[in-house]
């Protein structure tokens, strides 16, 4: 598996409906995550304790998980990408059902990026993911939400561009909803984080 760079990690969540790209990529299902994307998606790999599922799925796991365990299933696979050498992470089934799993999935996206990996996380018409310090340029349409918020702490943003609101010295402070609600006023934005780790999330319906 050495030179693997592309990891997709099926998550149990609602159901991802869209296409999901996985040429080039190991593929990761989670736990009852099976249920929706057998048959679907091809699977590389079953990962878990297996709780949420009442057959075994195909191909069999590596390894069987309690269910009493600090880490999720996700979080177990973030690390397995991560082990494997994954430099770029897609996450799908990771919005719905449970609020906690998903603030905990959008967490995983910052594991993702301190592993030193791209990560996002596709939802229904939204799109999720982090960005720690760098330049970062995102394609787009004209006239998408993007809101820039904080995460773990307070965030700075430099050289934005592209985007209605924008500014070459913005401070996103923690436990502020300053960052909510730009728009997307060409095919692509960027900016440049100088301090701290951005959540970014992209509605992709045009307002």
């Amino acid at each position: 598996m050495s030179g693997l760079r592309r990891a997709v990690i099926l998550l149990n969540g609602e159901p991802y409906l869209g296409d999901i790209p996985c040429e080039n990529a190991y593929v990761i299902c989670c736990d009852g995550a099976y249920a929706w994307a057998h048959g679907r998606v091809r699977i590389d790999e079953n990962l878990g304790d297996f709780d949420s599922l009442a057959i075994l799925p195909v191909p069999a796991p590596l390894a069987v998980f309690p269910s009493e365990k600090d880490e999720t299933d996700g979080e177990l696979a973030v690390s397995r990408a991560l082990g494997l050498g994954a430099k770029d992470i897609s996450f799908y089934g990771g919005e719905g059902k449970r609020s906690d799993h998903f603030l905990g999935n959008l967490h995983l996206l910052l594991k993702a990026v301190k592993g030193g990996a791209c990560a996002t996380l596709v939802g229904s018409g939204t799109r999720y993911f982090v960005c720690g310090e760098g330049e970062r340029r995102v394609a787009c349409k004209t006239g998408q939400t993007v809101s820039l918020l904080p995460f773990g702490g307070d965030a700075h943003i430099m050289n934005m561009r592209g985007l209605k609101y924008a500014s070459d010295d913005l401070w996103l402070r923690y436990g502020s909803t300053r960052g909510i609600s730009n728009l997307t006023v060409e095919e692509a934005f960027s900016f440049r984080v100088s301090k701290g780790y951005v959540l970014v999330i992209i509605s992709e319906e045009e307002t």
